[in-house]
């Protein structure tokens, strides 16, 4: 039986002055004040190109990013495989759209694949498909709208570039993460990668889709991607998520008077998230799994399920998968029972991961119970620390 209640194993890997680093982190978090005038002012400072790497770098960067290139990211990939913990690594540059951006983007993303099929500790590769083609196309598109010549020029670039992508990640026998965005893009991201999957996960899933379970369609459209990849006789590969754009997507169905896409509340979340895993457990003979959570229930149910099956712990048709920073009482209490787990570690300039850095605060400020969790779980095992005299 798989529970999360090891701080020693947990937090292993944190040496006390670590320890006390995130505490101070997290405790700032929850202050939901501090986190809008911190989100205000480092607007401000890049906007006005103020020098703010003194400050973040050392602080709330550190905590939540492995560095600002591949190489940079070697010590911390090295030090997560001493645990027996992968390391997925993430160029987190968002909401550039610039034909000189998008170049950028691709070249990194290519390199990180690269990269990744040299490295055993590196499972998978991973990126974002907005990273490709600016957001609107993926809007017309997905809205089954027509798309200018112009238009349909930069929608098929986009296609080339995700195939280039998978492809190089079929050759380098990587698996490649493909996240999941808005509403708004979704469909033509799926469609998308349906055909990738088609192309390239003939022998095993290379292609992954992520489904985002706060979306009430989604296990229908799982349930049909399992029945397309039968008849084509590919293998499906999925990464779970909850969900990372609750109120932009319900504010946006509100708006422009469609239904919301989201489940009405949390609870029908989980039971959509818990189905699809079941599911997947169900059809793993033609389903990979990836399963990117910081719920402990949806980790120990998804344990229990491979157990009731007599499916082995590091069966590579399914990983376990939290942030670099947060949950580290699920990644490692399951990687040391011999679960597969990797860790989503972002890299990129400071500048450009501010998006992302922001995004973590926010949402460890509003969801419920995150932040307080980290602190009890941190202050536990100070306390056993401080109990057994441990120094370092």
């Amino acid at each position: 039986m798989i529970t999360f209640e090891n701080t020693q194993i947990a937090f292993d890997i944190k040496t006390n002055k670590e320890l006390k680093k995130a505490y101070f982190l997290f405790k700032t978090m929850s202050k939901a004040w501090i986190v809008k005038t911190g989100k205000v002012l480092l607007q401000l400072a890049s906007f006005l190109h103020i020098p703010i790497n003194w400050a973040v770098k050392p602080t709330i960067y550190s905590h939540f990013v492995g560095g600002e290139t591949l190489e940079d990211c070697e010590n911390v990939v090295e030090n997560l495989a001493r645990y027996n913990v992968k390391s997925i690594l993430d160029f987190s540059v968002e909401g550039k759209e610039s034909p000189e951006d998008i170049e950028k983007a691709l070249q990194e993303t290519l390199k990180s694949i690269q990269n990744a099929g040299r490295n055993p500790n590196i499972p998978f590769a991973v990126f974002k498909p907005t990273a490709f083609v600016r957001h609107k196309i993926l809007e017309i598109v997905s809205a089954a709208k027509d798309l200018s010549s112009l238009e349909q020029k930069e929608f098929d670039a986009f296609v080339q570039r995700i195939e280039l992508l998978c492809r190089t990640a079929f050759e380098n026998h990587v698996p490649i993460l493909i996240d999941a965005e808005d509403f708004a893009f979704q469909k033509a991201i799926d469609e998308v990668v349906t055909k990738m999957m088609e192309k390239f996960n003939s022998e095993k899933a290379i292609v992954f889709n992520t489904l985002q379970m706060y979306r009430h369609d989604r296990l229908e459209f799982l349930e049909k991607a399992y029945k397309k990849a039968v008849e084509g006789n590919y293998y499906l590969g999925i990464k779970f998520v909850r969900g990372a754009y609750m109120e932009r997507e319900r504010e946006r169905a509100k708006k422009m008077n469609y239904p919301s896409p989201i489940y009405p509340d949390k609870e029908s979340t989980d039971k959509g998230y818990n189905a699809g895993l079941k599911f997947t457990i169900d059809h793993i003979d033609r389903i990979s799994v990836f399963n990117g959570t910081h719920n402990e229930f949806s980790s120990k149910y998804l344990a229990d399920l491979m157990q009731e099956k007599g499916i082995d712990k590091n069966d590579s048709r399914i990983y376990f998968s939290q942030l670099y920073g947060m949950s580290d009482h699920i990644s490692f209490n399951l990687a040391k029972e011999g679960f597969n787990v990797a860790k989503y570690v972002p890299y990129g300039p400071v500048k450009f991961v501010m998006p992302y850095l922001i995004r973590r605060a926010e949402e460890n400020t509003s969801i419920a119970g995150q932040t307080s969790r980290e602190l009890m779980l941190i202050t536990k095992e100070l306390n056993r620390r401080k109990s057994n005299h441990h120094v370092n």
